[in-house]
């Protein structure tokens, strides 16, 4: 945690409440990975949002899902700063992450080297209008044992977006127990034929065995040619299932995005 008074950074970041003792939705943490990377739009995380930074905003959300601690894992001290301002928690992590999920597997190993928590959600940096209840969704599928991932996923409706590669298809199968399982994930318009399509959001929720067995494993065929991660945790035989919310939150890249994020909350 970054320390305002000394300008020091401390590996001590927050103190966990217990977990439960029997384990289940409730024995989770929540982690938000930031870095100041984007091209298309600089410094993305730090962008103000009526009066305060994108990720605080994001942060702000997750914390009102009341899944359980949450924090910001970044390798940047001014995300830090920022978090540590506004009242947040933040974790410093390593700078050579290649990915999100990487980035918080050493901040969950940081926060909580014990193990209590045996639920680690994945909430991207740059969804600053997701609802609570989306986060909240996509634990719902971990309360069926035997589910490795949980994620989320809404159905696509726009005609245009329905053969655009940036809208990641999710081609599911119904698990009996009111989510889906996840059969593949895709760019390309999948599954052919009548019915409906589904856009994958990617807000995931690992059991902690689960993110430990994922970040271990290299690269997958699939994954490198579709370019989506998730795709290594199928291939390596681990269950994804998926709840179907109402819509998907819009993410920021752009500058039009943020001006919209803006309007939106200045009606709020």
């Amino acid at each position: 945690m970054y320390d305002i008074r000394t300008r020091t950074w401390k590996l001590a970041i927050f103190v966990l409440p217990d977990a439960p003792k029997e384990t289940g939705l409730s024995s989770a943490i929540v982690i938000i990975p930031a870095r100041l990377s984007a091209t298309r739009l600089p410094n993305k995380p730090l962008a103000d949002i009526c009066g305060k930074p994108m990720i605080v905003r994001v942060l702000e959300q997750a914390l009102n899902a009341d899944i359980g601690p949450v924090a910001v894992a970044t390798d940047d001290s001014s995300i830090a700063e920022a978090v540590h301002d506004h009242g947040g928690k933040a974790i410093m992590t390593r700078t050579d992450h290649e990915s999100g999920s990487d980035r918080i597997h050493e901040a969950a190993d940081i926060a909580d080297p014990d193990g209590k928590f045996d639920i680690v959600l994945n909430v991207q940096g740059d969804v600053p209008l997701i609802e609570p209840a989306a986060i909240r969704a996509a634990f719902a599928p971990l309360s069926v044992p035997g589910v490795d991932i949980g994620t989320i996923m809404t159905e696509l409706t726009n005609p245009d977006f329905r053969d655009d590669p940036n809208f990641v298809k999710a081609v599911t199968s119904p698990n009996g127990h009111g989510h889906h399982r996840a059969l593949y994930f895709t760019r390309v318009t999948a599954p052919g034929g009548e019915g409906p399509l589904y856009h994958h959001i990617g807000i995931y929720a690992y059991r902690r065995a689960a993110l430990n067995q994922f970040v271990a494993l290299p690269p997958s065929p699939l994954e490198k040619r579709e370019k989506l991660e998730q795709l290594r945790a199928l291939e390596a035989g681990m269950r994804i299932d998926v709840s179907i919310i109402g819509s998907a939150p819009m993410d920021v890249n752009t500058p039009d995005d943020l001006e919209r994020a803006r309007a939106a909350y200045r009606t709020l």
